[in-house]
C-alpha cells in the first residue's frame, strides 16, 4: 500500500534518504572497507527486542537499522542469510538526513550503547562534521584532518568522506 504524505509517520520520514545522505553513506562505506579488521554492513537490521524501553522517550521496537555498522571481520552467512543480527556491532554509524533531528539519532545511540556497541558516529553532511561517541555523554567532533576512533583504531581522512 502506498501512503500519501499526510498518512506517513515520523518513522516513514526517518527512512527517507536524500542525495547527500546516500552519497556520504557510500563514500564512508568505501573508506571503511579498507579497514581490513572489520566487515562493513549497510542498512543491517539489529535485534533490539531485549532493550528496556521504559526509560526511553521512544516507541518500543524489535529492530534498529543503522546506516552503516562495523563487525569483526567475517564472511557471508551461508547457506542461510541472517535477517536480524542479535550480535551487536562494534560501531553504529548514523548519517543525519534533512528529515531527521539530532535528538532522534542520540536516542538511537542510547539504545546502541545499551546493546553493547562500542562507538557511535553521527555524520552530518551539511556541516561536514562527524561526532564520534564513545558513550552517550562522551564525544569528539571531527571536521578536518583525520577522524580517529581510538576504540577501534580507525583513522579516516575527513575531507575524503565529504568530497
Amino acid at each position: 500500500m502506498i501512503k500519501t504524505v499526510t498518512e506517513q509517520t515520523s518513522e516513514d520520514y526517518e527512512k527517507m534518504g536524500s542525495f547527500n545522505h546516500s552519497y556520504v553513506q557510500v563514500k564512508l562505506g568505501a573508506l571503511l572497507v579498507t579497514q581490513t579488521n572489520y566487515t562493513v554492513c549497510s542498512e543491517l537490521s539489529l535485534d533490539v527486542s531485549q532493550i528496556d524501553w521504559s526509560n526511553l522517550n521512544m516507541k518500543a521496537r524489535d529492530e534498529m537499522i543503522p546506516d552503516l555498522c562495523l563487525y569483526p571481520k567475517r564472511g557471508l552467512s551461508l547457506p542461510r542469510d541472517i535477517l536480524r543480527m542479535s550480535e551487536p556491532p562494534l560501531s553504529a554509524i548514523e548519517i543525519i538526513s534533512p528529515r531527521q533531528g539530532t535528538d532522534d539519532i542520540l536516542l538511537k545511540f542510547q539504545i546502541y550503547f545499551e546493546m553493547g556497541v562500542k562507538t557511535c558516529w553521527l555524520v552530518d553532511p551539511t556541516l561536514g562534521i562527524i561526532a564520534l561517541y564513545q558513550s552517550p555523554t562522551k564525544h569528539a567532533i571531527f571536521s578536518s584532518g583525520d577522524l580517529f576512533d581510538q576504540t577501534l583504531n580507525i583513522h579516516l581522512p575527513v575531507a575524503e568522506i565529504f568530497a
